[in-house]
């Protein structure tokens, strides 16, 4: 007996690439949930802090963009982005307003929408190639992932140095996958997160029966992740280090509260605890002298007096110095009366410290473009200063940030990182705690002790494997001395931080160049 076979009632070849492009909402809640996602999103970070919401927040935004056209999936990650931006980094409204807040939001919020754009590519592209449960389940979540590490890289780094705040990643300071960083960086963590969600997203999706077993493979995930030790941090030795907190007005918009000498006044009136406390370094903050101890002989005279005072310990302190008519924000090494070494901030912050292309952006808000009166210089200098034979790198407010700084201090033989900022601009918002839980993931990332020394607070000493050593609280001027340990060890994050995140964005760019090329060619054939 021959069956025949019905073409009409059996399912055609490519039924579940059909099926798996489908939108999974219609566009109407896809915008809903994308305005909702932010909020959520940003949940997980500092203030709130709980950080299993970042992973509900993800899927949020996966869930809304799986299946859209390039138009409405592109509009559908603009919205996230801009529920999550304006949420998340409100605090930059504070003393300039509304617009540069809103300017910031939008951009970060045009790279979330290609991002998303992306992604959806992704999802609809891959499976046309390989629609087997492996690649569904097990390849395609990877390149998810991938896209949404390239998104976050070309936002942290375009354009005028970009602006790296708000990855992923950078939410699980507090969380067990914190210690990953020490073995993938920042942006492996982030490509680690989205992967386990787009599989358990992925997993949800699959049309046949069976879901308890396919739910054990993101659960097996999240447990293999977890299960991965700490880096073991080794330490050598100790230097008793003293961080002052002034609680000074060193905010850009105090400077007509102020009376000439109030900053550096502040910071030594808050050091002299420290005096016969045996210190063996002085670190001040970012901005916590306004004169230039190089060039103002007073400055230079009350420096001197501290550290003799306790006990010759030098000073390392934040300052404006100028050299050949330029503007650098400068850390110095002042030690036997002189300036024995200096840093300059690498990356200025555009729009904050000064103005790139001024002459093309001042016409657009003249008024807010003419309070940055000034304009840094980047500079050209390594980051590390030999303190006494101690290794300190030097970190000035947003170089935390700045994956490649970070790791060329440490390639350099930062055996502590000094992490000075000034956050005085930014009251009592969630800045200070945004960035004192990136200082906590570096820690973890580079196996060193931070010390994170802020003119306002809130400042800490932390420990090599992200532990709170101690703290001065925010608004209370205070010093913290501690023994603080030294590290030698590389950890693969340092090692191979930037190669992995090369790998990763580019797997995940050409795999999906591939995948659009051959889809196109095998419909065509």
């Amino acid at each position: 007996m021959t069956r025949t076979h019905n073409a009409a009632t059996s399912p055609p070849a490519n039924a579940m690439t059909s099926a798996t492009d489908a939108p999974i909402v219609p566009l109407w809640a896809a915008l809903l949930l994308a305005v909702g996602a932010g909020p959520v999103l940003d949940a997980g970070f500092p203030d709130l802090g709980v950080w299993p919401l970042a992973f509900v927040g993800i899927a949020i935004v996966l869930v809304a963009v799986i299946g859209r056209r390039a138009g409405t999936s592109f509009l559908v990650g603009f919205v996230a982005g801009l529920s999550f931006y304006l949420v998340h980094v409100s605090w930059t409204a504070l003393y300039l307003g509304p617009v540069p807040w809103v300017a910031l939001s939008t951009l970060e919020s045009l790279f979330f929408g290609a991002g998303a754009l992306l992604i959806t590519l992704a999802f609809r592209w891959f499976p046309r190639i390989w629609s087997g449960p492996v690649a569904r389940i097990g390849v395609l979540p990877v390149l998810v992932a991938a896209l949404w590490t390239a998104r976050e890289m070309v936002a942290g780094t375009w354009p005028y140095g970009g602006f790296a705040w708000g990855r992923v990643a950078l939410s699980q300071s507090e969380s067990p996958f914190a210690p990953l960083v020490a073995w993938v960086g920042i942006s492996g963590l982030s490509f680690i997160m989205v992967a386990i969600v787009a599989v358990a997203v992925q997993v949800l999706r699959e049309p046949a029966p069976g879901l308890g077993r396919r739910m054990a493979v993101p659960a097996v995930l999240v447990v293999a992740a977890l299960a991965i030790p700490a880096w073991p941090t080794s330490v050598f030795g100790t230097s008793r280090i003293a961080a002052v907190q002034g609680n000074i007005k060193a905010g850009y918009f105090d400077a007509a509260d102020r009376e000439p000498g109030d900053l550096i006044l502040g910071q030594l009136d808050a050091s002299l605890p420290i005096v016969g406390e045996g210190v063996d370094m002085i670190v001040w903050p970012e901005g916590a002298s306004e004169y230039d101890p190089a060039t103002v002989p007073a400055a230079a005279q009350a420096l001197t007096t501290l550290s003799e005072l306790a006990g010759g310990a030098p000073i390392i302190l934040g300052t404006n110095q100028e050299r050949d008519e330029r503007v650098y924000n400068t850390s110095v090494l002042w030690e036997n009366g002189r300036v024995e070494d200096w840093y300059d901030k690498k990356h200025p912050v555009p729009f904050g410290e000064y103005v790139p292309d001024r002459e093309f952006w001042e016409p657009f808000a003249p008024d807010l473009i003419g309070l940055i009166g000034r304009d840094y210089t980047p500079g050209t200098r390594d980051g590390v200063f030999d303190v006494n034979g101690v290794i300190a790198g030097i970190n000035i407010c947003f170089d935390i940030v700045d994956d490649a700084v970070i790791r060329d201090s440490v390639d350099r033989g930062a055996q502590v990182l000094l992490a000075q900022t000034n956050n005085a601009d930014f009251g009592r918002t969630d800045e200070n705690q945004q960035q004192l839980a990136i200082t906590r993931l570096r820690a973890i990332e580079t196996s060193r002790s931070v010390v994170s020394i802020s003119t306002v607070g809130l400042s800490a000493i932390i420990g090599p494997s992200g532990e709170t050593i101690s703290t001065v609280p925010a608004y209370e001027p205070g010093a913290l001395v501690e023994d603080v340990p030294l590290s030698r060890d590389l950890t693969p994050a340092v090692v191979l931080g930037g190669q992995l995140e090369g790998l990763i964005v580019g797997w995940g760019l050409g795999t999906l160049v591939i995948a659009g090329l051959l889809g196109a060619r095998r419909r065509r054939g």
